[in-house]
């Protein structure tokens, strides 16, 4: 019924949203988000690679998981993200991180907008070999972030066809264009990998909604096509972000019925009283539905509306769109024959009244509208214009040393510390006259590490960024940059192609998670669980020091078993165990406390045997 589709009691957990369906496996992915932060991209390899969602914290601590689930993933997935809008922190960021580095690929819009699309265009493969390959696409409001906010998301499952469908061409031609977008090196396996997906997107055969007979799909920002609604007898618009040119121009399609506007407070406050007055209800989020498990919001943490939703009336008909574009000029209006500013992806749900549901029963009372209450006009002030001019040259700043301007080269000290200088290197003479300072530190240090830049920048002199730990060399470097007029200052990360990384880096973040023979083991459990059948082998909490929901099992305890069982399922879990044995060989070589407890050694020669054997058959 359309009750459930935006009634707040259906809920849709990220994680879940994810989830291979029953009798299928991850095989590959490609996602898009205007905004992202390090720590939800490391919880979703989780939630892709286990078949489970976990408290958030929970999964950050369990490095011995994370690390296996990154190795299960990066591979398979890329994940575009507009270039200066990853999210940092002062304190020091995982480690694990760095292993995202080719996964995470920043962009531009083709309009000087902002990349603003939110998908996931997923593939699984079938155990039974027989059975079809199947296909998800996400379409969302939501950012690759640790919001709290209220969102609005479409999950279509579907199925490869031998023909094309039309109505997927707006996919295809996204995904197409996503590396053209990069802004800077891009590793060539995921660029075949988003090709390979954008044609094969081109043939899926999308499982419909409940109470809808029709569906289509739009991109804006990229050609001259693209979506904003037509005209009709009634009109409701969800949008978090507003501006009066979008509104009027919405008010028009339907100017005997624009029944809603649902915002936020501080947007409808600059908004004129001529405007909000052609709609008929104007509301806003109730405060006590703002954040409803009572916890304050962490520092770049939104809550409140974010949910993008426009549903239109013609008759006995209902067209409801939801997707990543706010009611604003930049994301809906264009000029004939030109594009959107920002790039933005929508998905049209057409049906009968009567089974989709009319504006009412979706955002009155027995819908969401029970969460929303009407807007007060003097409730708030509108933002000053110096703070909304201040804002602009922030983003305006991040866009710039985010494009392409600057890079890294990594330096091996001449002494016994196994250390690495880090050099931040300009280009283009950037004068940035509107920053009165810029610091930036590798993402994996902390503020504490931080340099002032912004001199360097001006006049492109290679900037000495410290001496780090090989372990700490990544290529995503924080940056603070402070507004000269106002001293508004904002962080955010960005990732630089790099020249000289070395190629043990990837081994030391290894190293430095399994520690010690009790996390080898813990390690190896997680490779032998099988989690098709088990999502996750029970936790093991019998050592007091250990971290994370693993544990650390003693290095004598019974592993035979869990062997011969993945042994004979050939699985490939003993590939995967011979590769980390492989690799923990390669620490030991370097001078590094061998981690492999004897007697697994002993067992492990007689099943890396059988497996040469195997191979050379």
């Amino acid at each position: 019924m359309a009750r459930s589709m935006l009634d707040p009691e259906t809920r849709l957990l990220y994680g879940d949203s994810l989830k291979a369906p029953p009798g299928y496996e991850f095989d590959c992915g490609v996602a898009t988000t205007f905004s992202m932060d390090f720590e939800t991209a490391l919880a979703i390899s989780v939630s892709i690679a286990f078949l489970v969602s976990k408290n958030r914290d929970d999964v950050l601590s369990d490095h011995v998981a994370l690390l296996e689930a990154v190795e299960r993933t990066a591979k398979r997935l890329v994940v575009y993200a507009d270039a200066g809008q990853i999210h940092a922190d002062r304190g020091e960021g995982s480690r694990l991180t760095s292993l995202l580095e080719k996964t995470i690929v920043e962009v531009k819009s083709p309009g000087d907008g902002s990349f603003h699309p939110k998908l996931w265009a997923m593939r699984f493969k079938p155990l039974d070999h027989d059975d079809p390959i199947k296909m998800r696409l996400l379409i969302l409001s939501r950012n690759l972030t640790r919001d709290r906010s209220w969102d609005a998301a479409l999950s279509l499952d579907g199925t490869v066809l031998s023909r094309p469908s039309a109505g997927n061409r707006p996919l295809h031609d996204l995904l197409k264009q996503l590396p053209s977008m990069a802004v800077g090196s891009m590793d060539d396996a995921r660029r075949r990998m988003t090709l390979a997906m954008a044609d094969e997107l081109r043939y899926v055969e999308w499982d419909m909604p409940p109470g809808c007979d029709a569906l289509d799909l739009h991109v804006n920002g990229i050609g001259a096509g693209g979506w904003k609604p037509a005209k009709s007898r009634s009109i409701a618009v969800m949008s978090p972000f507003i501006d009066e040119e979008a509104l009027e121009h919405l008010a028009a399609l339907a100017p005997r019925a624009a029944k809603k506007l649902i915002s936020r407070p501080d947007q409808l406050a600059c908004i004129s009283k001529a405007t909000l007055g052609k709609f008929e209800q104007v509301l806003v989020l109730d405060e006590m539905a703002e954040g409803d498990d009572g916890e304050e919001p962490l520092p770049n943490e939104q809550q409140g509306l974010h949910a993008k939703i426009f549903v239109q009336e013609d008759g006995r008909r209902t067209t409801l769109t939801l997707g990543s574009g706010n009611a604003t000029r930049t994301a809906l209006l264009n000029k004939r024959g030109q594009s959107t500013r920002n790039v933005e992806v929508f998905a049209s749900l057409h049906g009968q009244k009567s089974k989709l549901g009319s504006i009412d029963d979706i955002l009155g009372d027995q819908g969401f509208g029970r969460m929303l209450r009407a807007f007060e006009p003097d409730e708030v002030e509108a933002t000053a214009a110096q703070e909304v001019a201040a804002e602009q040259r922030l983003l305006d700043a991040r866009r710039t040393l985010a494009r392409g301007v600057l890079s890294l080269r990594c330096e091996a000290l001449q002494d016994d510390t196994k250390r690495w200088r880090l050099w931040l290197i300009p280009s283009d003479g950037l004068q940035l006259g509107e920053l009165g300072r810029i610091r930036a530190w590798p993402i994996t240090l902390g503020e504490g590490h931080a340099k002032d830049v912004l001199d360097g920048v001006r006049t492109d002199s290679p900037i000495d960024l410290g001496s780090v730990p090989l372990v700490d060399l990544t290529r995503f470097i924080a940056m603070e940059i402070t507004d000269l007029a106002t001293g508004r200052s904002e962080i955010f990360s960005t990732g630089l192609d790099v020249e000289g990384m070395p190629e043990e880096r990837d081994l030391a973040i290894l190293n430095w998670v399994v520690d010690s023979r009790q996390k080898f083991m813990a390690y190896l459990r997680l490779l032998l669980a099988s989690f098709i059948e088990h999502p996750l082998p029970p936790p093991n909490k019998t050592n007091g020091n250990a971290k994370g929901d693993w544990g650390s099992g003693a290095d004598d305890e019974p592993i035979l078993e869990d062997l011969m069982r993945a042994l004979c399922a050939g699985d490939g879990r003993l590939g995967a165990v011979d590769r980390l044995v492989t690799r923990m060989e390669a620490c030991a070589k370097d001078g590094t406390d061998d981690r492999l407890p004897p007697h697994f050694k002993e067992l492990w020669r007689v099943f890396r045997t059988v497996l040469e054997t195997q191979d050379a058959r």
